[in-house]
């Protein structure tokens, strides 16, 4: 039998990154139908969990800060703002949670057969975009029932608000994940990092109020909370789903839109772009070592 001596030649257990995620898709479909059995395995609601705690974190959210602090007096249609910032904070804090905890996680499989190890953190984006879609329904239902009557621009906005976020999530994933399996401290730093941005985005309190606490919607802090990724797929999610609603677009002095929204989105999107480069090089310096350190 002749031998291809023209092929170039790759060090065993090496891939080519993500693309073979795109390359080994029918990989990245049973680990994401394994992570849904193992996820719900002896539960008798199953993916409606999906409904019930977005809905309990809504419900408390929406009385301690909307009933309680009155904001629902000062943000008009105040459930559709809360929820569709909620909806894109969950998304993010599972994806990039539980992509920090995936190749440790796989221990048992990575010890014994290679694969693109990148799919692990990618599978768990994807869980997280099923656990997404239930949300993602409730928050339409809810944006019809007050008026809700987007243009073209708007939808474009929430696509790529979503997009930023995804993205976002699977480069910090890959980044952490892959340290983290050197040092488990990681995933503790993770939750504390995700617990910072679920306060620190403007979810239960609109952008105004950050601009009027540090100097002006001009100021360079300003400037510096917009470029934040998950800050601006946040905003453009209240553009697409709240800033259509009737009780806003009819309201005596309509809330003014974020400065340069569009452009926080965009460099938002190059940004996670970034990480994602650079959460991949990370990933594929230490991939080498993971069988050995698992």
């Amino acid at each position: 039998m002749a031998v291809d001596t023209t092929a170039p030649l790759v060090a065993p257990g090496h891939g080519s990154g993500l693309l073979d995620v795109v390359r080994y898709r029918y990989l990245l479909k049973l680990l994401v139908r394994k992570e849904m059995r193992v996820r719900y395995r002896g539960s008798v609601m199953g993916l409606l969990w999906s409904y019930v705690k977005p809905g309990v974190q809504f419900a408390v959210f929406y009385f301690a800060m909307g009933e309680f602090l009155r904001l629902n007096e000062s943000v008009p249609n105040f459930a559709v703002y809360l929820f569709s910032g909620i909806v894109v904070i969950n998304f993010y804090t599972e994806a990039f949670g539980n992509a920090t905890r995936s190749v440790v996680g796989n221990a048992p499989l990575i010890k014994k057969i290679f694969l693109p190890r990148e799919l692990f953190s990618v599978s768990s984006a994807w869980v997280a975009s099923i656990h997404f879609l239930p949300q993602l329904v409730v928050l339409l239902i809810a944006c019809v029932v007050t008026g809700w009557r987007p243009g073209p621009g708007q939808l474009l906005g929430g696509l790529l608000g979503f997009v930023i976020v995804a993205v976002l999530a699977v480069g910090l994933g890959l980044l952490f994940g892959a340290v983290n399996v050197l040092y488990r401290d990681f995933e503790n730093i993770v939750d504390l990092l995700l617990m910072v941005v679920t306060w620190t985005s403007p979810v239960l309190y609109d952008w105004q109020k950050v601009a009027d606490a540090v100097g002006g919607p001009d100021s360079w802090f300003m400037t510096l909370y917009q470029l934040n990724p998950v800050t601006a797929a946040v905003e453009l999610f209240h553009w697409a789903f709240w800033y259509p609603t009737g009780g806003v677009r009819e309201a005596a002095v309509p809330p003014p839109l974020p400065p340069h929204l569009l452009w926080s989105g965009l460099w938002g999107l190059l940004i996670a772009l970034v990480l994602l480069a650079a959460g991949q090089a990370v990933f594929r310096r230490i991939e080498g070592r993971f069988a050995q350190e698992l």
